[in-house]
């Protein structure tokens, strides 16, 4: 889907690591919820409480999922999934446009 409608779009941003990854927050109807956002290049962690989808629509990364030692890469047009009350780790290596669904 490459655009939404009928959704409200929260104003302030979300800011992480010093602005280089930021999103805003669009609610659907339903009360779902999804992100869009940016990531410059670099190393970061994050920490989820409900589980995630993370669609990269443009841009290149390496992830590093829970239970995992080894490094997956990811590029525009791919997915990866997040388990809930975790921590996932992401090489930005190009700047990434991605759209992140919380799936509960």
């Amino acid at each position: 889907m490459s655009e939404f409608t009928n959704v409200t779009v929260v104003r302030e941003a979300n800011v992480y690591f010093a602005g280089a990854v930021t999103s805003r927050t669009v609610i659907f109807p339903d009360g779902t919820k999804k992100t869009l956002g940016i990531m410059q290049p670099g190393e970061y962690t994050f920490n989820t409480g409900a589980a995630e989808l993370m669609e990269i629509l443009a841009g290149e990364l390496d992830v590093k999922l829970p239970g995992n030692d080894l490094w997956d890469r990811i590029g525009g047009g791919e997915s990866f999934e997040v388990p809930a009350n975790s921590s996932f780790t992401m090489k930005v290596n190009t700047l990434t446009d991605y759209c992140c669904s919380f799936l509960g």
